[in-house]
């Protein structure tokens, strides 16, 4: 298992290899991106996991600084899950030489709802540094987990915009035991929001359950969600929204493909989750 820092070196191993899986990620690994790299490498005969925190993800006062840089212990990681053939784990000077990206990927309206709407230019800066390891790794298929549907539909829609030669392949979301959808910003969570953390899953279960039976008031049952999760101390709720699956537009009560989505804070830290319905 090699360890890339420059897309020089990256690039001149990409010529003596033939099909290649990929797994872009930000580093701080764990069960959920070992189910990813184990997908990948059922895919392609040769796999890449990048690591890179990427900065122009990050708006202002969010966590990009204290975000976990822990390149020896995730190599670790992949490695005793069987490997890879490469990491790649370039600097910031590295993937972006001139400091500021001017030319940037800008994403469709629907990217500012959603996440969009609380974390503003975010999408934009997932779409350009996955723009850039694409035409660095020049992979024929990537992984990317269901838990960040919004980042997976924007990233499925400018492949297909774009024309890049490329498969996305989505991988459902890996989950503790309790439910809680596995993330690296769990990391953060006291023993006691830990607890209290999987009461998202438990809504959307919740609500998918009364979807499932024939309930259709979409806005009623997020309120019933908001409700208890306010009166449980989760003080910032973010959204709780039904969507059509395939556009996340808001559900229409005749969709029979729907993604419920949620995000919430507490304490100070971000949780996303959700869970797809197909009727």
């Amino acid at each position: 298992m090699k360890i890339i820092h420059s897309i020089s070196e990256l690039r001149a191993w990409r010529k003596t290899v033939g099909e290649v899986a990929f797994v872009p990620t930000m580093g701080n690994l764990h069960e959920g991106h070992i189910s990813l790299i184990k997908v990948a490498k059922e895919l392609a005969p040769h796999t890449v996991v990048s690591i890179f925190v990427n900065r122009l993800q990050f708006g202002q006062g969010e966590d990009f600084d204290r975000y976990p840089r822990t390149l020896e212990s995730d190599a670790a990681i992949i490695a005793a899950n069987g490997g890879v053939d490469v990491i790649f784990a370039p600097d910031e000077k590295e993937l972006y030489p001139n400091v500021i990206q001017q030319y940037q990927v800008n994403p469709p309206a629907i990217a500012e709802e959603l996440c969009g709407a609380f974390r503003p230019g975010h999408f934009r800066g997932v779409a350009t540094v996955v723009t850039k390891l694409f035409n660095i790794v020049q992979a024929d298929v990537a992984c990317f987990g269901k838990k960040d549907y919004q980042q997976l539909a924007v990233i499925q829609g400018m492949v297909a915009d774009l024309n890049v030669p490329i498969r996305i392949v989505p991988v459902d979301t890996g989950r503790a035991q309790d439910g809680l959808a596995l993330s690296s910003r769990n990391g953060f969570l006291t023993a006691e929001q830990r607890a209290e953390a999987p009461r998202l899953f438990f809504h959307l279960s919740r609500m998918k359950t009364a979807i499932e039976q024939g309930e259709r008031d979409y806005s009623r049952l997020a309120q019933e969600t908001v409700a208890d999760l306010r009166a449980r101390g989760w003080l910032d709720i973010d959204y709780v929204e039904t969507r059509n699956a395939l556009t996340l537009k808001p559900a229409a009560s005749t969709d029979r493909q729907l993604v419920i989505l949620i995000a919430a804070r507490i304490g100070t830290t971000r949780l996303i989750d959700n869970l797809e319905v197909n009727l």
